[in-house]
């Protein structure tokens, strides 16, 4: 067999591979889309907008350091 046959074979087998999520993922992200909004009713409006300022500095200084 030819080495590149091989390998194509190789590749399409490693791609055929189930690349369905656990239990513990299923789990995980269900517990991340709760906890956003209950921690968000937890705390202040003010706190939460100096969550949104400093997020917001910290996109745009990637943004504008990225570009020189």
């Amino acid at each position: 067999m030819d080495v590149n046959v091989r390998a194509f074979r190789v590749v399409q087998a490693a791609l055929a591979e189930d690349t369905e999520p656990d239990s513990r993922q299923i789990a995980g992200r269900k517990g991340g889309l709760i906890g956003g909004r209950s921690r968000a009713r937890s705390i202040s409006a003010e706190r939460r907008r100096e969550i949104a300022v400093k997020a917001s500095k910290a996109r745009w200084a990637k943004t504008s350091s990225a570009g020189k």
